[in-house]
């Protein structure tokens, strides 16, 4: 793939608001990063309690797993995402930010950059000290 602005990897926070966002803000055609669905499956899993209220946000998060997997055949996090993976830990750290709180992030981010794709996020905070490596379009939170 090449990267330009009709092609994008979108970040899990795009996919758990999509419904919600405005198509035009997002590009033409969207990749996600295994990453993303591994993501997706742990927040299945991190909901516990038998109550109305949890039940209806398993059910919630596991449809929006279940389309995503439909949807998608995700890019993986391979040897050239890895080695993407430490250069971008670096950067992080030079600014003072902790590399290991934003494990998940900094995958996606390398699977982005070693894909030659932009990064739509709706937190691009969670990117900070990324310039210069990583493309990024923020997107705004409905």
């Amino acid at each position: 793939m090449t990267g330009n602005l009709t092609q994008g990897l979108v970040d899990t926070n795009i996919l758990i608001l999509r419904s919600s966002i405005d198509p035009d803000l997002l590009p033409d055609e969207f990749a996600i990063s295994a990453v993303t669905l591994a993501e997706l499956s742990a927040g299945v899993n991190l909901v516990f309690g038998d109550s109305p209220q949890m039940i209806m946000e398993r059910a919630h998060r596991l449809d929006i797993l279940q389309r995503t997997e439909r949807e998608f055949d995700p890019l993986p996090f391979d040897a050239s995402c890895a080695r993407i993976f430490g250069r971008l830990s670096a950067a992080v750290a030079a600014i003072g930010r902790t590399p290991l709180r934003r494990t998940a992030d900094l995958m996606i981010a390398a699977t982005a950059v070693a894909n030659r794709l932009p990064l739509y996020t709706t937190n691009p905070d969670d990117y900070e000290g990324l310039m210069g490596i990583l493309t990024l379009v923020p997107v705004p939170r409905p």
